[in-house]
């Protein structure tokens, strides 16, 4: 496939018709879904965390992954633009490298989504049981009725779930953003030194703690078919969801290391809040934390549906999946499967005694592979001597590197990808 291909021709046969104004994604509903994709929980908690890390130094950190969202974020929405279609990452995989390595990054994303969505909710689990009593019992059932609210959500379409998501988007955005303002008056700069109290080598072990804060820019290519123009929103949704999430990353990691010092507690965000409001505010923590895993879970089952389909519709998966596939659809039989999924691995944590957190690092490795599958298929199609190309190239070595941080914890994934291969060639793709 040459640089040269059409964003139509390019798209794989069997799409169905392309989004309408009527039925489509807009821009700030895209936003929105990107948003809730990347601003995940650790809004709360990983500011703190880097902080304890690297001190004001982390500050370093937050800006080095703002400054390197720019060419993955702009790599996936030119992939976006170039191929819309439900199968997102697999889709990018198909176009560069074939159908094997198409199921591969498929299925590496599609089965990772149940197995990460329980951590996801558990966050706001852990929050609404440390409000309300009931230990791990609420918390596992405040993460079965996301899941639920969340499948709910997408049964109707990506209309509803995207009109939904603009509101939390919104609601968090200003949370988020109050919470800085009103910290600020109470900001000593003499907190910013010593700068590097840990050493300099401190950035980069929090900067190793900070790269999920920023992973989900994939999450939504899934998505990219739904957009009413993918050529044109794709991007400009990009672009308004890595300021925005930008702005609100770097305002409260400043405002912690700024106003709560050296020693920022394990809740920054609760701490900020009741600075300006007074210990009335700090139940909202509770309320950020519920839409923040909302947000998330959303924005994920979105795409992980339309992916199922598109993989049934290619063949990467059974044909039964394929219902809903076309652009404008609702992927049912997929959302289903992905929630039964969810619901299953809740329950096998749930019974074991398990951490809800203890599938995380299954999740981890899977997302790794396929940034960088994903980033390696921008590398080969993207036009060559243009600005999204060397961000692809950028991004690819960025996510190298990632993956030789990732370890051995990619090693499922891996099995994942070379089950896809076999089912592939049992297929005679």
């Amino acid at each position: 496939m040459t640089s040269t291909v059409s964003p139509v021709s390019a798209a794989p046969t069997g799409t169905g018709a392309p989004a309408t104004a009527s039925t489509g994604l807009s821009v700030a509903q895209g936003s929105a879904l990107t948003i809730g994709a990347v601003l995940g929980t650790g809004v709360l908690a990983l500011p703190a965390v880097a902080a304890t890390v690297a001190g004001p130094a982390s500050l370093v950190a937050w800006l080095g992954l703002v400054l390197l969202s720019i060419p993955l974020s702009a790599t996936f929405a030119a992939l976006g633009a170039r191929f819309p279609d439900g199968g997102g990452v697999s889709t990018f995989a198909r176009q560069a490298f074939g159908a094997k390595a198409s199921a591969a990054v498929g299925w590496c994303f599609y089965f990772a989504i149940p197995v990460g969505a329980p951590p996801a909710a558990s966050f706001a689990g852990f929050y609404v049981a440390d409000s309300l009593g009931g230990g791990r019992t609420s918390e596992l059932l405040t993460a079965a009725g996301l899941i639920v609210v969340v499948t709910a959500m997408n049964w109707f379409g990506i209309r509803i779930s995207g009109g939904v998501q603009l509101l939390i988007a919104g609601v968090l955005a200003t949370m988020l953003a109050v919470a800085t303002l009103v910290s600020l008056p109470h900001a000593d700069l003499g907190n910013l030194t010593p700068f590097a109290p840990h050493g300099w080598g401190s950035v980069g072990a929090a900067a190793a703690l900070l790269v999920w804060a920023f992973a989900g820019w994939e999450a939504v290519s899934s998505l990219s078919g739904d957009y009413r123009n993918p050529g044109r929103d794709v991007p400009r949704a990009t672009m308004v969801a890595l300021v925005v999430v930008a702005t609100l990353y770097l305002g409260i990691a400043f405002a912690t290391v700024t106003v709560l010092g050296p020693n920022p507690g394990s809740a920054p965000l609760s701490d900020l809040l009741v600075l300006g409001f007074g210990e009335v505010a700090r139940p909202v923590t509770t309320l950020a934390a519920v839409m923040l895993s909302l947000g998330a879970i959303n924005a994920y089952f979105a795409g992980g549906a339309r992916l199922g389909a598109a993989l049934g519709r290619d063949g990467a998966l059974p044909e039964w999946l394929a219902h809903g596939s076309a652009a404008g659809q609702v992927p049912r039989r997929s959302l289903l499967v992905v929630a039964g999924m969810s619901l299953t691995t809740l329950a096998v944590v749930g019974v074991s005694g398990a951490p809800l957190a203890a599938t995380i690092l299954v999740v981890t490795g899977a997302f790794t592979l396929v940034y960088v599958v994903g980033t390696a298929a921008a590398v080969k199609v993207l036009p060559r001597g243009t600005w999204v190309h060397r961000g692809a190239v950028v991004s690819f070595i960025a996510t190298l590197a990632l993956l030789w941080m990732t370890g051995l914890q990619v090693v499922s994934a891996v099995v994942v990808a070379a089950l896809a291969v076999l089912w592939s060639s049992r297929k005679g793709r």
